[in-house]
């Protein structure tokens, strides 16, 4: 740019010097020729120096500038690294502390591995299982009626024929005391369900047979007339078992309907006993109902006592202060005419003074 400016201030004193010579004499070119080259040379070298320092002081501006915006730049991407590192760090350590759950989580599950191994070969003694069951039940009846101190159930109760029953439970009449046995047909249930056995078929009617005689006995054990309710509960402890019989095995749901015998899983043995739980609380109030009646009977003949016996003594008192007003009247009565008897002895006096 400095050079197109330069050139253009050639060829305007060029046009100025064509113009002067046709004004001049030709002797005075030369010396004018001179002069304005020297002038020209000046303005030139003093227009040179001032281009020179502006650019340089433009050139100046912009790279402070530019350091300017740099170092913003920079500031902005060591804020963002540092950002960004932190939340990498918090990621990273989310990602360890998970890890190290997960590691907790996989210690647990196989802890609760071998616990199902162990449990399961506890469950395959017949013994065992019927402890199993007696404890499930237990927590359960513990769970909706409490410790058993309240005469609402009783463990291990002995009948009249001699049989025990893993719990009754005494509901209000006309219901009276049902008892509940706990039954838990496993094997035949496994080789039931087990989809790599050939022969389920055989093993279903196995289960159904077993779980036909597990409500013969309940109906033949625990259903007494005149000591129990016509009716008893069998209670599976394996939820499994229940939802297998309700789902696909209606005949048996049938059958122990007829024989009066209700079976329960976990969950419905729950909610059949909270539905009993209710039922007690409910007689217990309407026996304190008819109780707080009663009294409240009793209560207002005392009080049509008490209001003939208040309206006596009113009449009474009403009496007796009858006459005492007029005692009051009679007193003020008898005073005045002593007043007036003492009036009429100091007069006679004073006249006989006279």
């Amino acid at each position: 740019m400095e050079y197109v400016i330069i050139g253009l201030l050639v060829v305007i004193l060029i046009v100025s010097v064509i113009a002067l010579t046709k004004n001049v004499n030709e002797s005075n070119i030369t010396e004018r020729l001179g002069k304005l080259e020297t002038d020209m040379i000046k303005e030139l070298s003093d227009f040179k120096g001032e281009i020179n320092k502006s650019l340089n002081d433009d050139f100046t501006n912009l790279n402070d500038r530019i350091d300017h915006r740099l170092n913003l730049i920079n500031e902005k991407v060591n804020d963002r690294l540092d950002q960004n590192f932190e939340r990498t760090n918090k990621t990273f350590s989310s990602v360890l502390e998970r890890l190290s759950k997960i590691d907790e989580a996989q210690k647990k599950i196989d802890n609760l591995s071998s616990d199902i191994i162990s449990l399961q070969g506890v469950l395959t003694d017949k013994k065992t299982r019927g402890i199993f069951g007696e404890v499930n039940l237990k927590h359960i009846l513990y769970n909706v009626f409490g410790d058993g101190k309240n005469n609402v159930y009783r463990l291990q109760y002995t009948l009249s024929n001699g049989t025990i029953a893993d719990s009754v439970v005494f509901a209000p009449e006309p219901l009276g005391m049902i008892a509940i046995d706990s039954k838990f047909p496993l094997e035949n249930y496994q080789m039931m369900v087990d989809r790599n056995n050939t022969n389920r078929t055989l093993y279903e009617r196995k289960f159904k047979a077993d779980m036909k005689k597990h409500i013969d006995a309940i109906a033949s054990k625990y259903i007494i007339p005149g000591e129990t309710t016509d009716q008893a509960i069998l209670f599976l402890p394996a939820e499994a078992i229940f939802a297998e019989v309700n789902a696909y095995h209606q005949d048996v749901i049938d059958y122990g309907y007829k024989k009066r015998v209700w079976i329960c899983g976990p969950t419905t043995l729950i909610s059949t006993l909270t539905t009993l739980q209710i039922i007690i609380k409910n007689v217990e109030r309407d026996k304190y109902t008819k109780v707080i009646h009663q009294e409240l009977r009793l209560l207002d003949t005392e009080f049509k006592r008490y209001k003939e016996r208040w309206d006596k003594l009113y009449r009474s008192i009403e009496t007796v202060s009858k006459d005492v007003k007029d005692i009051h009247t009679t007193t003020d009565k008898i005073t005045k005419r002593f007043d007036s008897i003492n009036q009429v002895e100091v007069n006679s006096i004073t006249h006989e003074e006279d």
